[in-house]
């Protein structure tokens, strides 16, 4: 009888939120169990099989000096590793602290930082390690999510698309609220997974599911300078769960450079 293939998930500094999205999938995780060994995943179950591990799935940003040494420990374990949601693809909320000094702010926050262990910057796990497949997403789609599973299994590339929010508002039939509305939006550059849900009810995306491939930063920043959005709030639509992403940093430098 062949050994069923070892899936292990893993949990780095996040809210759990796309650990939970595996979760969510009840029905389809018992068809995915047939096919695997779930041998890691804490968020289920306590009971752990020591690796290797044929699939990694990794939550969460690297934070601490301890954990860029523990992901580089689940590197060496995993056949395939794919980083899932904001914080591991992008470093997530916290690295806003990128922007910032991060002793200072350890002083305000704690009675006592010299016992705080920490680096100066939150990063996606690809500044750390070689990575296989990037899902994006805050949190995660759980459709997304079973698709890069079963292509893993199958050795086949996964069915993702790189397109933007733009493409899924065409495909439900939501007009774009930028040109009828006037309202200010991150979807020209935000890569598609939600299904466009803000646009449809005449909000702006808010790019949680990070850049789109090869992202035009700087046309939408003219847009929504020509919209009138005010500088602070075009930094803020920027500065979310995906601020640690390249192109999204890089808007943000230009535009503070600008301001100066």
């Amino acid at each position: 009888m062949t050994e069923k293939p070892k899936l292990a998930v893993w949990k780095f500094a996040s809210c759990d939120g796309c650990q939970l999205s595996l979760l969510d999938c009840e029905d389809e995780l018992l068809a995915v169990a047939d096919r695997i060994t779930i041998a890691n995943f804490m968020e289920a179950s306590s009971n752990v099989i020591d690796g290797p591990y044929d699939l990694s799935l990794v939550e969460g940003s690297i934070t601490t000096p301890h954990d860029r040494e523990r992901i580089r420990d689940v590197r060496r374990q995993s056949k395939f590793l794919i980083t899932i949601g904001a914080c591991a693809t992008a470093g997530g909320i916290q690295a806003l602290r990128n922007f910032t000094d991060t002793r200072e702010l350890l002083s305000v926050v704690y009675a006592s930082p010299e016992y705080i262990s920490t680096l100066n910057t939150s990063t996606p796990i690809s500044e750390h390690v070689k990575i296989d497949f990037e899902l994006r997403g805050c949190p995660i789609n759980k459709t997304q999510l079973l698709e890069v599973i079963n292509a893993f299994l199958n050795k086949r590339k996964p069915n993702v698309s790189p397109h933007s929010v733009c493409i899924e508002c065409k495909k439900r039939g939501t007009a774009c609220i930028m040109v009828a509305h006037g309202t200010a939006c991150m979807g020209p550059v935000t890569q598609a997974g939600c299904g466009a849900i803000c646009p449809s009810y005449n909000r702006g995306c808010y790019g949680c599911y990070g850049p789109m491939e090869a992202p035009n930063t700087s046309s939408l920043v003219k847009w929504m300078r020509n919209l009138g959005v005010p500088e602070d709030e075009l930094l803020r639509m920027f500065k979310t769960y995906n601020v640690g992403a390249e192109s999204f940093r890089c808007a943000v430098e230009r535009v503070e450079g600008e301001d100066k």
